[in-house]
């Protein structure tokens, strides 16, 4: 008996050693994917080009080869339509015109242009700075209140400032869409915006590079949009500004409020003024119209239960990047490693772990990566409108975007974590590989509304997305502000950085989990009464 016993302890022991993740091994095969999508020959993946033709083509043999159903318009594809605009500078200008007298707008130094909107060729406008332009029905805040922006173009600061709501409140209102459908319906015809000075600088973009060496810009790239003018979110909008801060005192010379008065306000989160400004606007626009084709990637692993089958569990995450751009140490590929082949990895890797695992979800599970995202999450925006599934049987969507495995996981920091019932399934799924979960360190970043998951949640549709999380004052806390500072849109966002590719196979496992979780609950994903994106869902969007 003791030696049966001493056996079956061994066997024991032995299966579970077999049964052990090896986080080391599958970080590696999760690595192998980025190290694929994100090296130099494929030039940053731009929306469109040859190489992101080839990320497709990679995308959609690796769902072949994992067994995934086609489930896109054409075999794994669901090609997706845009228009491009490329701004001629020689013909296009921005002249302020006060008393009589003009001065020209340096664009690229004072002032940027936008080629998107309802463009026409001249616009003279009067402009009104109506503050942070936001309208917020819930907390009664009203900017355009007692002021009138009908035929003017609106100068705003993109913030939020000291309004008194929750923070997903301000997000929605405080994102372009919102606050331009507020300008629109007031009667404004343009939109010209200061970036938020309390941001400004923080996020290691191309536009804040110049002031750290780097090259001069390139000519701008082509503004893209939706080819589908139902899906057009500028309507209207005849003008399209961003004021850069060494251009902002010419805009409000001669006003009630300099720039820099503003700017402090904005800068220390004060109420802000309503005023018009001293000069009219004219602006020229000339652009070459084009258009271009990138697809979507849709992977169906289909459910298994006949009640549950038909019902989708979406997981997404974009597989554009920006492409080449403005040179950084001699540099000018954006390989996009972190942002975003890191998800796309991350997709593929949790695709794998359910084919080599055997387990069948009762609910199907589209796997989905996404064109467009650096654009504007244009191609989630296009498969949330133009499904190729039934959108009334889209039961969740769970998005990676840039989650940044740059140490180890012990925290999982969760968006939308308090806002629908997949917050407490994440909970349980962390929980199984030990991992807590946390909501967003930063919401003044406004995260939950800047990928893709918000187009799903526009449609109604409970969503998560993810960052590895940290404590405040913690190593982990100043190793992810410097990543974002340094790296974030930036060419050293690249194969040498530093990364924990044992703590990505880890994450891998946990949102294995959730799907798992999500797929097979009899119940459907649901809003928490509380949350404020419970509308989407009862509006039928």
């Amino acid at each position: 008996m003791k030696t049966a016993a001493s056996f079956l302890l061994f066997l024991s022991c032995a299966i579970s050693l077999f049964a052990a993740v090896d986080y080391t091994a599958e970080g590696q095969l999760w690595w192998a994917h980025i190290e694929f999508l994100a090296n130099d020959g494929m030039q940053g993946r731009d929306t469109g080009s040859k190489e992101f033709r080839k990320a497709v083509e990679y995308v959609a043999g690796k769902f072949e080869s994992l067994g995934l159903k086609p489930g896109g318009t054409s075999a794994y594809m669901q090609p997706v339509k845009f228009e491009t605009r490329l701004l001629n500078p020689a013909k296009s200008s921005a002249v302020l015109v006060r008393d009589g007298k003009r001065e020209p707008i340096v664009l690229g130094k004072d002032a940027t242009l936008s080629a998107r909107g309802d463009l026409v060729p001249v616009v003279r406008a009067p402009m009104v700075f109506v503050g942070y332009g936001l309208v917020i029905p819930e907390v009664n805040y009203d900017d355009l209140a007692g002021i009138n922006v009908k035929g003017k173009i609106a100068v705003v600061i993109n913030a939020a400032g000291p309004v008194q709501a929750d923070g997903n409140i301000k997000s929605h209102y405080g994102s372009g869409v919102e606050r331009w459908n507020s300008l629109h319906k007031a009667g404004a015809i343009g939109i010209a915006v200061i970036q938020n000075p309390r941001t400004a600088g923080t996020q290691g973009t191309p536009a804040t590079a110049a002031g750290r060496g780097a090259a001069p810009p390139p000519p701008p790239p082509p503004a893209v949009m939706l080819a589908d003018p139902s899906l057009s979110e500028t309507k209207g909008q005849n003008v399209t500004l961003t004021i850069l801060r060494e251009g902002g005192p010419k805009f409000f010379e001669g006003s009630e409020h300099s720039f820099d008065e503003i700017f402090k306000l904005a800068a220390d989160n004060q109420p802000l003024p309503h005023f018009p400004l001293a000069a009219t606007l004219e602006v020229k626009v000339r652009a070459k119209r084009d258009s271009m084709e990138a697809a979507n990637v849709v992977g169906i692993l289909p459910g298994s239960d006949p009640k549950l089958k038909d019902e989708y569990v979406i997981f997404s995450a974009h597989l554009d990047h920006v492409g080449v751009g403005r040179p950084v140490n001699d540099d000018a590929i954006y390989n996009g490693v972190m942002d975003n082949a890191s998800g796309v990895a991350s997709v593929l890797e949790v695709a794998r772990l359910f084919h080599d695992s055997g387990f069948k979800p009762k609910r199907s599970v589209i796997f989905l990566t996404v064109t467009g995202e650096e654009k504007g999450e244009l191609g989630s925006r296009f498969f949330a409108a133009h499904p190729t599934v039934p959108r009334g049987q889209i039961v969740a969507d769970i998005n990676l975007d840039m989650f940044l495995p740059l140490y180890a996981l012990k925290v999982l920091e969760v968006q939308g974590l308090a806002e629908s019932t997949l917050g407490d399934a994440v909970r349980v799924a962390a929980k199984e590989e030990g991992v807590d979960v946390q909501t967003d360190r930063e919401p003044e970043q406004n995260r939950f509304i800047r990928s893709d998951q918000y187009s799903f949640i526009r449609e109604g549709v409970p969503a998560l997305a993810f960052k590895f999380g940290y404590e405040f004052g913690s190593p982990e806390e100043k190793t992810r502000l410097a990543w974002v500072k340094e790296r974030y849109h930036r060419p050293s966002d690249d194969l040498t950085q530093p990364l924990d590719k044992a703590a990505a196979a880890k994450f891998n496992h946990v949102i294995f989990n959730l799907l798992k979780s999500v797929a097979d609950n009899p119940a459907r994903p649901s809003w928490k009464q509380e949350s404020f994106f419970r509308r989407f869902a009862a509006s039928g969007n």
